[in-house]
């Protein structure tokens, strides 16, 4: 028993002179969109699971996709719960991407990354895989002259998601509506969208319109003002790469991305984004 309380003692001792744990690091938030951002410009490669809930009209879409990417030349490859495969590679198959649809006729069929097809019940193309989006979100383009909402990004705390701790990002912007505008000549729904940094989607979808067309001079449209409403990214504080990201807008929620598994400029044979890689249908 006297050598119970003798080793506690001295335990007890000894942990007064061990140094504290190191709080946590404390970030402002320019200094947390810089480093997200330049962590996100500093990808090379990128190996990730994506669970997607994105709002389809008036119901929501959920998708568990696989996806490994090359960042300079871009290098796609996808594969959903279903058994879905998309392989896109730069200066490769006249700029359509593989699909094997693991469904009637089971054969691999090239498309329009940004046709019909392959932007139907979706938010983005495969051509914005990974975390590009995230970063014209924050940072906007050169064509947006409104930078408002890009302004209204702040460092909300911290928070845990799946057990990693993370650096809460999160813009409130109540001035979130739709306006109208008169599309000029040669305008698209991506020189639109970054020109109201609103993304793609909602201007197809509001004016009915696909991608992949030029919207006749004049058009008027209804575009959203902003991305959204309220845009909530949670930031790994060990990557500084985001693993969730929530949209709300004027109905709700619009779309929420979970990031799992991440793995960052790790090394990817170029064999495994060819079509005739083992395991691949395409």
């Amino acid at each position: 028993m006297l050598r119970f309380i003798w080793l506690t003692a001295l335990a007890t001792g000894l942990l007064a002179f061990l140094p504290a744990a190191p709080p946590a690091e404390k970030l402002t938030t320019d200094q947390l969109l810089t480093r997200l951002t330049d962590a996100i410009d500093d990808l090379k490669t990128l190996r990730c699971n994506v669970r997607a809930q994105e709002r389809i009209g008036s119901s929501y879409q959920q998708a568990r996709t696989s996806m490994k990417m090359t960042l300079s030349p871009l290098r796609v490859y996808l594969k959903n719960q279903k058994g879905i495969e998309v392989l896109w590679v730069t200066g490769q198959n006249d700029g359509d991407a593989w699909v094997y649809p693991n469904s009637f006729p089971y054969v691999t069929l090239s498309l329009d990354p940004n046709g019909t097809l392959m932007r139907r019940n979706q938010h983005h193309s495969v051509l914005d895989a990974g975390f590009g989006t995230i970063a014209d979100i924050i940072r906007g383009s050169n064509l947006r002259q409104d930078r408002a909402f890009d302004r209204s990004f702040h460092y909300d705390g911290d928070t845990l998601v799946a057990g990693h701790p993370c650096y809460v990002l999160r813009s409130e912007f109540p001035q979130f509506r739709y306006v109208t505008y008169k599309a000029g000549k040669g305008e698209t729904v991506a020189r639109v969208a970054a020109r109201f940094g609103c993304g793609e989607y909602r201007i197809m979808e509001r004016n009915s319109l696909s991608a992949e067309t030029a919207i006749p001079e004049g058009k008027v449209l209804q575009v959203p003002n902003a991305y959204g409403r309220r845009t909530i990214i949670c930031i790994d504080q060990k990557l500084f790469l985001p693993i969730s990201v929530q949209v709300f807008d004027d109905k709700g929620l619009f779309e929420k991305f979970d990031f799992s598994e991440v793995a960052a400029n790790q090394p990817i044979p170029l064999a495994e984004f060819t079509k005739d890689y083992k395991g691949y249908k395409l």
